[in-house]
C-alpha cells in the first residue's frame, strides 16, 4: 500500500517536511560514499532553511505541553496502562528538557562554523561546489568515509532535540486515528467533518496496482479526494472508475 499524507495546517506542513529531511539525513549519513555525504549536507542545510521559522519552537512547546495535559487526563482511567502512559509522559519531559537546553533556532550552533557556512553559501548554486570554488571541501570528500561519517554525525547531533520532538508528536498524533474503508464512485470522494473537531492531519492507503494517485483538499468542514492517473502523454487524467482506499483523520 502506498500511504499519502495531507496536512491541514501550515504548523503540520512544516512538521511533515522537516521528517521527511531528518529521515534522508539518517540514511544518507551512513552510507560510504562522498557524493552520499554532499547531499548528507544538503540535507543539513534544507532542515536549517525549514526550521528557521520563527515560530517553529515556541510552537513545538506548545504541542508538547498539550498531549501532556491530554494524557494526564487520562489518569485513573482503567483502560489506560499507567505505565504506558508514564512513559511517554516521560518522552514528552525529555524532548520539552531538550528543546528547551538548546539556544536559538535548530542547527543555531553549526553557524558558528565558517567552514560549513561556506559550503552553504554556494551548494545552492548550481555546480557551485566544484574544487576550485572550494578547495577545502573538495578534499574533505576524498577522507575515509568513517572520518566524514563521524564529522556528519556531530553536526547532525545538533538537530537531534528536533528529531525526536517532531518524531514522537508525529507518532502521537497519527495514533490518534482510526482507519476505516471508503470507496470512491467514479473516481471522486467527499466526506464531511464532524464539527466540534478538529483535524490535523489526513492519511490516505491505496494499492499501487491500482496506478490511481489521489488529489487531496480539505479544510474543517470537508475533505474530497479526486483519483487521477498518469497517462502515457505524461498528464494526469482524472478516473472515472469505482475504487477503493484506506482514509484515516487525525485530530
Amino acid at each position: 500500500m502506498i500511504l499519502y499524507e495531507y496536512p491541514f495546517n501550515e504548523r503540520l506542513r512544516t512538521y511533515l517536511r522537516l521528517e521527511q529531511l531528518l529521515r534522508r539525513l539518517g540514511e544518507l549519513v551512513f552510507r560510504a560514499y562522498a557524493l552520499d555525504h554532499h547531499f548528507a549536507l544538503l540535507t543539513i542545510f534544507e532542515i536549517m532553511d525549514v526550521a528557521a521559522r520563527a515560530d517553529l519552537k515556541s510552537d513545538l512547546f506548545k504541542d508538547i505541553e498539550k498531549h501532556r495535559q491530554q494524557l494526564d487526563s487520562y489518569r485513573g482511567n482503567p483502560a489506560v496502562s499507567e505505565a504506558a502512559l508514564d512513559a511517554v509522559l516521560a518522552q514528552l519531559d525529555q524532548c520539552f528538557a531538550a528543546l528547551k537546553a538548546q539556544t536559538g533556532k535548530s542547527g543555531h550552533a553549526l553557524t558558528e562554523n565558517d567552514w560549513l557556512m561556506g559550503i552553504r553559501s554556494r551548494i545552492g548554486i548550481p555546480g557551485g561546489t566544484c574544487s576550485f570554488d572550494l578547495p577545502a571541501y573538495h578534499a574533505w570528500q576524498h577522507q575515509p568515509a568513517a572520518q566524514r561519517q563521524q564529522a556528519l554525525e556531530q553536526w547532525a547531533g545538533t538537530l537531534a532535540p528536533l528529531a525526536e520532538s517532531i518524531g514522537l508528536l508525529l507518532k502521537l498524533l497519527r495514533d490518534s486515528g482510526v482507519p476505516q474503508k471508503v470507496a470512491a464512485e467514479r473516481g471522486q470522494f467527499q466526506q464531511n467533518l464532524p464539527q466540534g473537531r478538529m483535524f490535523q492531519l489526513l492519511r490516505l492507503r491505496i494499492d499501487p496496482a491500482l496506478e490511481l494517485i489521489p488529489e487531496i483538499s480539505g479544510n474543517r468542514l470537508i475533505v474530497s479526494v479526486r483519483l487521477m492517473r498518469l497517462h502515457d502523454d505524461g498528464r494526469l487524467h482524472a478516473c472515472a472508475e469505482d475504487a477503493a482506499f484506506e482514509l484515516t483523520l487525525c485530530a
